[in-house]
C-alpha cells in the first residue's frame, strides 16, 4: 500500500505506517472495558454464578484479576496501563468511575446498563476520539434503578434513567472526552464539561478526577514485578518494565492522588489485619473525606488527579492531560501544541469521512453513519482470559473450588486470549461472541480492511479454534453453536478489501493470502459441523443453539425434555450456506491455483446433498419443507421415531433464502476441470439438478444458480416474507411472523404445554436470560442478509422476474428494488422522519426530541418489530453498526461489492 502524502489523506497514512511496521499507530485505543465485574473471567465461585460473585459494589474496591474497567477508558493494546474518567457530581454516595447496570437477576429483561452515554467520533487509528457521558447533577439513583426494575414484570417496560426524571429540568452535565494522538506514544486527554442547566441558575459544582491504573498482573504469581507510579514535577512519573518510561502532565494545580490496584481486604473479605492503601482509596478520599487512604509518598499503582470545578449553568470548563513517553514529555512544553494538534486531528478525522462518504448527499445519513463507525471503533476491547489457568487458579491464591474443574469452558483448555478483539457492546456483552464478530468485521472493513481480516485470522488461531475444529462461540458458554457465517465474511471483506485496493490499481487481485489462510481453517471447522452435528449422516443438521434465543419452544442447546433430537431447517440451511460459501472462495483461489478446483467440486457436490436432505429428495429422506404451508419447520425427532413438524413461522424458515450464489461463466471456462465435473454430476443427478434451478436455462448473462429454493419455491417464502401482517414491518423483516399474535404455536408434552406467541420487544422468557428476543423483533444482521440474498438473486434472475411487495399491494418490483426496500425500511430505523424523529429513540421524548439528544444515535440489539423503538443492549454497535455498510448507496445492482 503506498504511502499518501496529501494532508487530506492523514488518517490512511496512518493506516499505511501501522501496516508496514514503520509506526506503531493501532498500540493505544479505546480498549478498556466498560464492565469488568460480573464477567465469566472474574468468577472464582463454585457454581458459574458470575454476577453473583463479583458484583458492582465489589468493583471499586476489588482488583480485577484479568482485565480493567472504566469510563471513557484509553489503554495500550496489552492493557498495561490505562486512563480513564472518574467523576462526583457531591451527592453520590459512590464516585462515578465506571458505568452501572443491573445484573440478570435484577433487570426484568435482563441485564441493562442504567447510563446516557455515547460514542460519538473515530478514527482506525484511534488518532481522534470522542465520548459523550451524560451525568446527573442530582444523587444518582442507584437504589431506585434496582428497585423498580426488579419490582416490573417481563411485560412492563424496563425503568430507565430518564424516567427518573433528573433530566427533566436539564440540571446534569454534558462531559466530552476527546483523545487526539501527537504520534504513536504521545496521547492528548480533553474533557470538557457544560452544565445544560437554564442560563440564569445556580452553578453547579463537579470533581473530575483522570486517573491511571496498572493492570494488576503481579498480586496472582510469586514474586511479580510491580510497576510504580509517582508524583513527579505536577505530574505523573510511569516506571513500567514491558510498557517502558512514561509520564503524564496535568494542566492546571490538580491534587495528586495516589493508592494500589489492589484489593481491599477489610472491606471485601472481612480482613480487619489487612493494611495498604487500595483500589478505592480514591472513592474514601473523595466521598468520605478519608484523608488518611491515599499514600502520602505520592507512590503506588493508581493515580489521580482531582480537579474541582465550579460550572456555570449554561457555560462549560475545560481540563488538559498529556501522555507520553517520557522524552516527548520533558522536550517541550506539553500544552504549546496541544490546542492546535486537537484542531488538527479533527479536521483530519473530517477529511477522512469526507472522502469515505461522498456518495452520500443526506447529511443525517452521515451523521448517523460516522457515530455507527466511531461506535464500531470505541467498542474494541483487550479480552484477556486463559482458560486453563482460570480453571486451576493463580499461585498465590486459594485454589479455586474443585467443582469448576469439570464446569463452564472445561473442555476449552487450549484457550488463551490476551487480544484486542471487536466486541459487540462493552457493558452488556463485553466478550467476543463468534457470529457478532463476523457482522463486525464487514462493517470495519469499510473504514479499515487489515484490521478487519485481522480479526477474522484472529478468532481461527490454535488458541482460539477448538483442535478439534469448533470455533468457540462466547465468554459463557464457549461450547455453545454460532451459526457457521465466517465463510461469508471472510469472502465479502475480501471483497470490500480488494474494491479499494482497485481504487489505486485496477489490476489488484486482492489479498489472496488473507484469504487463503481464513479458506484452510475453516475447512477444519466445516469438518467438524459434519461429524458433530449431524446426527444421523443423512445432511440435516441439529446445530443446537444456533444464535436464535428464544425462537423456538425449547432450549435447542440442552437435552429436549421429550428426549430425541431437533432437525432444524435453520442448521441445515446455514450447513447449505457455508457450502456455497466456501465454493465461492475455493473458486477464487482456484483461478490462481488450479489445486482448488478439486475442492470446489466437493463443496458443489455437498450443497446438492444438502439441497436433496432439506427438500425431501434423498431416499427415506423426510425433508423440512412442508408442501401446504409452503414453508421450511423444524421436526422434532422422538425416540420413537415419530417425526413432528414444529410449525413455527420464524426466521428458521427464512434462513433457507441465504443459500445462494451466482457463478459467472466467465470464471467457469476458467476452470475446466471444475466445468467438467459440475457438467458430468448434473446430467448423471438429473434429480438433484432439477432440484436447484435449471441448468439448461442460464440467467443473465448466462450465469448459474446455486440455491436451495427454485423460482416457486423462493417466490413461496417471499410472499410470506414480505406480507405486512406477517413477517414485514415499516422497519424491516421480523424474526417471528406476527401470525403467531392471534395464533400461537402450542406444543403438549409430559403434561406440560410450551408456547410460541409474538413478541414484538423485549422477551417475557428467561429462556437465555431475558435480554434477547427473537419472538418478533427486527434484528439487523439476519436482515443484512436477506438482503444480500435478494441482490445475488436479482444478478440471476434480472429484471424480467418480479414479485409483489408488499404482498397483497398489486405492486410488482424486481428482487433488486426488494432489496432496496427491505434497506430503507431498515435504515428509516435510525434516520430522521418526516417528524423530525428517529423510530429508534421514540421510546423517550428526551432522546427524541431534545436538541442535546437526538442526534446522538443509539444502536440496538435489535428492534421493536412494530414501532421499531430500540431494544435489547443500547450499544450494540457491533452487528447494528451493519447500518453503517447499508447508508453507503451501491454503485449499480449486482451481486454485493
Amino acid at each position: 500500500m503506498a504511502i499518501p502524502s496529501s494532508k487530506a489523506a492523514a488518517e490512511k497514512q496512518r493506516l499505511a505506517e501501522d501496516l508496514a511496521g514503520k509506526q506503531n499507530w493501532r498500540r493505544w485505543g479505546p480498549y478498556l472495558s466498560e464492565r469488568q465485574w460480573g464477567t465469566v473471567r472474574e468468577d472464582y465461585s463454585a457454581g458459574g454464578t458470575a454476577w453473583e460473585y463479583f458484583p458492582h459494589d465489589h468493583a471499586r474496591s476489588r482488583a480485577y484479576r484479568w482485565g480493567e474497567d472504566g469510563l471513557a477508558g484509553f489503554s495500550d493494546d496489552m492493557q498495561h496501563l490505562c486512563l480513564s474518567l472518574a467523576l462526583w457530581n457531591g451527592k453520590d454516595p459512590i464516585l462515578k468511575e465506571r458505568l452501572f447496570g443491573l445484573t440478570s437477576a435484577e433487570g426484568n429483561h435482563g441485564e441493562d446498563v442504567k447510563e446516557l452515554y455515547y460514542y460519538l467520533d473515530a478514527t482506525p487509528t484511534h488518532s481522534y476520539l470522542k465520548f459523550l457521558y451524560k451525568y446527573p447533577q442530582g444523587e444518582f439513583p442507584y437504589l431506585r434503578l434496582l428497585d423498580e426494575n426488579r419490582r416490573r414484570g417481563t411485560d412492563q417496560p424496563e425503568f430507565e434513567l430518564l424516567d427518573t426524571g433528573l433530566f427533566d429540568t436539564d440540571r446534569y452535565f454534558d462531559v466530552f472526552v476527546e483523545y487526539a494522538k501527537v504520534g504513536p506514544d504521545d496521547i492528548l486527554m480533553l474533557v470538557t464539561v457544560h452544565n445544560r442547566a437554564p442560563s440564569g441558575g445556580p452553578p453547579a459544582k463537579l470533581t473530575l478526577l483522570p486517573q491511571l491504573c496498572f493492570r494488576n498482573t503481579w498480586s496472582w504469581i510469586a514474586n511479580g514485578h510491580k510497576p510504580k507510579l509517582s508524583a513527579d514535577n505536577g505530574g505523573v512519573k510511569i516506571e513500567h518494565d514491558q510498557l517502558g518510561n512514561f509520564h503524564l502532565a496535568c494542566d492546571g494545580s490538580p491534587t495528586l492522588l495516589f493508592c494500589d490496584n489492589e484489593t481491599n481486604g477489610r472491606r471485601i473479605f472481612n480482613q480487619s489485619e489487612a493494611k495498604g492503601f487500595f483500589k478505592d482509596a480514591f472513592h474514601e478520599y473523595v466521598i468520605a473525606g478519608n484523608k488518611s487512604a491515599v499514600n502520602p509518598a505520592r507512590t503506588g499503582t493508581k493515580a489521580g488527579a482531582l480537579y474541582e470545578l465550579t460550572v456555570p449553568a449554561g457555560q462549560s470548563a475545560m481540563m488538559r492531560l498529556r501522555l507520553a513517553k517520557s522524552d516527548l514529555a520533558t522536550a517541550g512544553k506539553p500544552w504549546d501544541d496541544f490546542d492546535p494538534i486537537f484542531s488538527q486531528r479533527r479536521s483530519e478525522a473530517d477529511e477522512f469521512y469526507a472522502g469515505l462518504q461522498q456518495s452520500i448527499s443526506d447529511a443525517d445519513a452521515r451523521l448517523v453513519q460516522r457515530q455507527a463507525f466511531a461506535g464500531m471503533i470505541w467498542s474494541k476491547q483487550f479480552f484477556h482470559y486463559d482458560v486453563p489457568l482460570w480453571l486451576q487458579g493463580d499461585p498465590t491464591q486459594p485454589p479455586p473450588p474443585p467443582e469448576r474443574k469439570h464446569g463452564r469452558n472445561s473442555d476449552w483448555k487450549h484457550l488463551n486470549n490476551a487480544d484486542v478483539i471487536s466486541m459487540p457492546d462493552k457493558w452488556e456483552y463485553p466478550w467476543f461472541a463468534a457470529w457478532d464478530w463476523a457482522f463486525h468485521c464487514v462493517a470495519l472493513a469499510e473504514i479499515d480492511a487489515e484490521f478487519a481480516k485481522s480479526q477474522l485470522v484472529l478468532l481461527m488461531r490454535e488458541w482460539y479454534m477448538h483442535p478439534n475444529g469448533q470455533l468457540p462461540a462466547y465468554e459463557w458458554a464457549f461450547g455453545d453453536v454460532n451459526p457457521p457465517v465466517h465463510a461469508w465474511a471472510a469472502f465479502r471483506v475480501f471483497q470490500i478489501d480488494r474494491r479499494q485496493r482497485r481504487e489505486s490499481n485496477p489490476a489488484d487481485t486482492g489479498d489472496l493470502v488473507f484469504l487463503e489462510r481464513v479458506f484452510q481453517k475453516l475447512l477444519l471447522n466445516f469438518t467438524w459441523w459434519v461429524n458433530r452435528k449431524d446426527e444421523q449422516g443423512r445432511n440435516i443438521f441439529q446445530g443446537g443453539f444456533l444464535g436464535l434465543d428464544n425462537i423456538g419452544v425449547f432450549d435447542r442447546s440442552k437435552p429436549l425434555p421429550t428426549g430425541g433430537f431437533i432437525n432444524q431447517a435453520d442448521g441445515t440451511s446455514w450447513m447449505a450456506t457455508y457450502c456455497l460459501n466456501l465454493l465461492r472462495i475455493a473458486l477464487e483461489l482456484a483461478q490462481h491455483d488450479h489445486v482448488y478446483e478439486d475442492i470446489a467440486t466437493k463443496f458443489f457436490e455437498h450443497f446438492l446433498a444438502i439441497a436433496a436432505a432439506i427438500n425431501g429428495e434423498d431416499e427415506d429422506a423426510l425433508g423440512l419443507w412442508d408442501e401446504a404451508d409452503q414453508f421450511y419447520y423444524d421436526h422434532l425427532n422422538l425416540p420413537d421415531g415419530e417425526n413432528v413438524p414444529m410449525k413455527i413461522q420464524s426466521a428458521v424458515g427464512l434462513i433457507p433464502l441465504l443459500a445462494v450464489e451466482v457463478l459467472e461463466p466467465e470464471m467457469i471456462t476458467q476452470l475446466p476441470d471444475f466445468a467438467r465435473r459440475m457438467e458430468w454430476y448434473l446430467q448423471h443427478r438429473p434429480q438433484l439438478a432439477c432440484l436447484i434451478s435449471d441448468w439448461k436455462i442460464c440467467g443473465t448473462g448466462d450465469r448459474k444458480l446455486l440455491s436451495l429454493l427454485r423460482g416457486h419455491r423462493m417466490k413461496a417464502l417471499l410472499k410470506r416474507m414480505l406480507d405486512e401482517t406477517q413477517f414485514l414491518s415499516g422497519q424491516g423483516v421480523r424474526s417471528l411472523s406476527k401470525f403467531h399474535e392471534q395464533h400461537p404455536f402450542r406444543f403438549e408434552t409430559g403434561g406440560q404445554t410450551y408456547e410460541i406467541g409474538y413478541w414484538p420487544a423485549e422477551s417475557r422468557s428467561g429462556l437465555f436470560g431475558g435480554n434477547s428476543n427473537w419472538r418478533g423483533p427486527v434484528w439487523m444482521p439476519l436482515n443484512f442478509l436477506l438482503i444480500e440474498s435478494l441482490q445475488k438473486f436479482h444478478h440471476y434472475y434480472g429484471d424480467d422476474f418480479k414479485i409483489e411487495c408488499p404482498t397483497g399491494s398489486g405492486k410488482f418490483i424486481t428482487l433488486n428494488e426488494i432489496a432496496e426496500e427491505l434497506t430503507c425500511r431498515l435504515t428509516r430505523l435510525v434516520l430522521k422522519g418526516d417528524d423530525g424523529q428517529r423510530p429508534v429513540l421514540k421510546y423517550h421524548p428526551k432522546l427524541a426530541t431534545d436538541p442535546h439528544f437526538k442526534d446522538y444515535i443509539l444502536f440496538h440489539e435489535y428492534f421493536h418489530g412494530d414501532t421499531g423503538r430500540g431494544c435489547g443492549a443500547s450499544h450494540q454497535t457491533g452487528w447494528t453498526g451493519l447500518i453503517a455498510k447499508l447508508l453507503r448507496p451501491r454503485r449499480k445492482p449486482v451481486a454485493p461489492v
